[in-house]
């Protein structure tokens, strides 16, 4: 019997850990994943543990539930066939597949593609969004457990350049923007059903931002942006919470650091929303602060954001005051993750993909990796690794 408990001990202390990352930039769509240790800093063929072929076009992030990998795909000459894909997080090998056919239009710009959105999960279920306003619901084996055709029920929710939002989950509920030149909106759904617990109506111009989500009063809030500023909702009805109408980005989204939100808005510019449906308190604003396509990242008491040139700017979270820059590899299309507050990773349009040092007094460059391959997308950060895609090929970095 003791030699059994034994066994039984060292199998369940051999036994990997993971640190999920369950949606478009992982934990509250931060962009940080504080649970992941040992990440590698040097981004070369030595810490490329694999890379493996995909079958069709995404600029969708892979996303992790223990120690499997989901993405998406699409494929055909006009992208009709949707892909759900699963691969061991250990190997990369395939583990199941699924193929759907679109029921919404595919037209999108030739810079995106139909499996643009990231998808997202509670840890029980996959829930896959495309630019088709297709949206999936499969176990983590791969078993259906329901479909939405939205534009079956919405017909004119479509734009001419491609949906791009990504759904998160918060509480019990799918939250997903929908947002277009004419049937624009944003719902909550049902996780077991997928039926709508709300729907509100958002204005009618595209867009391309995430929800982000924060946390107020003890009270988890999801903000939704557009170009007249951001709307914070409460997730289970949809009831709004706040509203800043100071007009926003389109494509970089918010970051939340807290009760606080820092927004691609005239530069970039940091809020402070309460409860009362009113105006949040205005902190600061930076006009120098500016993001181009990269979503801002905050971690700890800095935020950073990378221009349209390629400059990444460390600024004071609480005051917006610049600390430093630094000119990285670019363009980017994707956003910046990081595991805690000494590094962080991006990847460029080129492919090449950066490990900045932010533990100094100014960052720096410290490893770089050339994949060969155009990224348009955003990385993950799981455990102790980072995995990457590109319309070609899914790639894991780690020690």
């Amino acid at each position: 019997m003791k030699t059994r408990i034994l066994a039984l001990l060292f199998a369940l202390s051999a036994t990997p850990t993971f640190a999920d990352w369950k949606n478009f930039r992982g934990p509250n769509s931060s962009g940080v994943n504080e649970a992941a240790k040992g990440l590698p800093t040097e981004l070369s063929e030595k810490t490329t543990k694999w890379k493996i072929a995909l079958p069709g076009r995404g600029l969708s992030s892979p996303i992790l539930v223990g120690d499997r990998v989901f993405l998406t795909a699409a494929t055909g000459p006009d992208q009709q066939q949707l892909h759900v894909l699963c691969f061991s997080a250990e190997d990369g090998a395939p583990i199941w597949e699924r193929r759907f056919r679109a029921t919404g239009r595919t037209m999108c710009h030739k810079k995106t593609c139909v499996a643009a959105p990231t998808p997202a999960s509670d840890g029980k279920r996959i829930y896959a969004l495309y630019s088709s306003n297709d949206l999936i619901c499969l176990d983590l084996e791969g078993n259906l457990q329901w479909m939405r055709g939205l534009t079956l029920d919405y017909p004119n929710a479509s734009n001419s350049l491609g949906m791009a939002s990504s759904p998160i989950i918060l509480e019990d509920t799918l939250i997903a923007q929908i947002e277009n030149d004419s049937e624009s909106f944003a719902a909550g759904f049902d996780l077991i059903t997928g039926v709508n617990k709300w729907k509100v109506d958002r204005p009618k111009a595209a867009n391309w931002t995430s929800p982000t989500v924060l946390k107020i009063d003890n009270q988890w809030v999801a903000a939704l942006q557009s170009s007249k500023g951001i709307l914070g909702v409460l997730p289970e009805t949809g009831s709004s919470v706040f509203q800043f109408t100071g007009g926003a980005a389109t494509i970089p989204s918010s970051s939340a650091f807290g009760d606080k939100l820092y927004i691609p808005s005239n530069g970039l510019t940091a809020i402070s929303p309460g409860t009362d449906g009113g105006e949040p308190k205005k902190l600061w604003n930076e006009s120098a602060q500016r993001p181009g396509t990269a979503s801002p990242l905050v971690i700890g008491n800095k935020v950073y954001t990378i221009n349209n040139a390629g400059v990444l700017s460390c600024a004071n979270r609480e005051t917006g005051e610049r600390i430093w820059r630094i000119r990285l590899d670019g363009p980017f299309s994707g956003s910046p993750i990081a595991g805690g507050s000494d590094h962080l990773y991006i990847f460029s349009e080129k492919g090449i993909g950066q490990c900045v040092d932010l533990s100094g007094d100014e960052g720096k460059i410290i490893s770089k990796i050339d994949l060969k391959d155009t990224i348009i997308g955003t990385a993950s950060i799981s455990d102790d690794a980072i995995f990457v895609r590109s319309d070609k090929q899914l790639w894991k970095f780690a020690n």
